[in-house]
């Protein structure tokens, strides 16, 4: 995605990623954001809200929009989360971003599909931000020709 994201990003470009959530992802978010929602933890809770099992904080979720802009040098001026259907501990989550416009200043605009290993869209989320320009592509390419020292990535 680095090197896409050096060598410039158009309107109709996606990018994509793919990850499962398990219970101790759910565990540290909850640790680091104070959001101990029983529908998180309490069987009798989720039970209550009619799901199978726990489920994962939405906006654990939703940060797989952080790897990819992270991967790219986006810079998101904003996020707009459509929260679809739970997702349970486990699942595995992939995350399509589809630029949907991109003005010579820079300026944006996403559409992002969250679906669950059954292909059942779980998020669908819009945003807009400010993709890298031609300085901080030529960054991008210095940073990779350097072996991405700082991409923890992988």
């Amino acid at each position: 995605m680095r090197r896409q994201a050096s060598t410039g990003l158009h309107a109709g470009d996606t990018l994509a990623v793919k990850r499962s959530f398990s219970e101790s992802d759910v565990v540290d978010f909850a640790r680091i954001t104070k959001d101990y929602n029983p529908v998180h933890f309490d069987e009798r809770f989720f039970r209550a809200k009619d799901f199978k099992g726990p489920i994962c904080h939405g906006l654990l979720v939703g940060s797989l929009l952080t790897e990819i802009g992270g991967q790219i040098g986006w810079l998101a001026s904003r996020m707009d989360f459509r929260f679809r259907k739970p997702v349970f501990f486990n699942d595995t989550i992939s995350c399509k971003l589809t630029l949907t416009k991109v003005d010579d200043a820079g300026k944006a605009e996403a559409e992002a599909l969250f679906t669950n290993q059954d292909g059942v869209v779980v998020v669908q989320a819009f945003l807009s931000g400010i993709i890298p320009g031609v300085h901080e592509r030529d960054i991008l390419k210095q940073m990779l020709a350097e072996g991405d020292p700082t991409n923890m990535a992988g």
